[in-house]
């Protein structure tokens, strides 16, 4: 159970899995397992750092290289873009099958700690590069890149 499980050691993954687990002993949930294919990470440095799901590697591994495409995209920030020292935010987004089953999304710049935790959402309930498309941007913002990569 948590850290000592050997899945990602992190604060939150720790008190899900503990819930998980009272869920399945004190409320009769027996159903109830830990899912770890979808937990976002953020590593909370200058500029920060935001992933969830796969790699395209470990999703050429898992669904074989014909069967994964990988979409990229730069941004920069209104905050950067007219200054001397713009910041470029780089987003890359994962899908699988003929559906496009978006199975990973990874960031680095300004705001991607904030942004990861709605697109986590999104991958766990099955959303497909179609269903990004959809979706109607928010501009300017490096949110937008996901849902307009082309």
């Amino acid at each position: 159970l948590g850290d000592v499980s050997g899945e990602k050691e992190l604060t939150p993954v720790a008190i899900k899995a503990g819930r998980t687990l009272a869920e399945r002993l004190f409320n009769g949930q027996t159903n109830a397992k830990m899912d770890y294919t979808t937990i976002p990470t953020v590593v909370f440095s200058h500029p920060a750092i935001g992933t969830v799901g796969l790699t395209e590697e470990q999703a050429v591994k898992e669904y074989g290289e014909e069967n994964v495409k990988a979409y990229l995209s730069t941004f920069a920030g209104m905050y950067s873009a007219v200054t001397s020292h713009r910041q470029q935010a780089r987003f890359k987004l994962i899908t699988a099958g003929a559906d496009e089953k978006v199975v990973g999304l990874h960031g680095i710049g300004y705001g991607v700690d904030e942004m990861i935790q709605g697109f986590a959402v999104a991958i766990k309930m099955g959303a497909t590069k179609a269903d990004f498309d959809a979706t109607v941007a928010i501009h300017p913002t490096g949110s937008e890149e996901f849902v307009t990569m082309r």
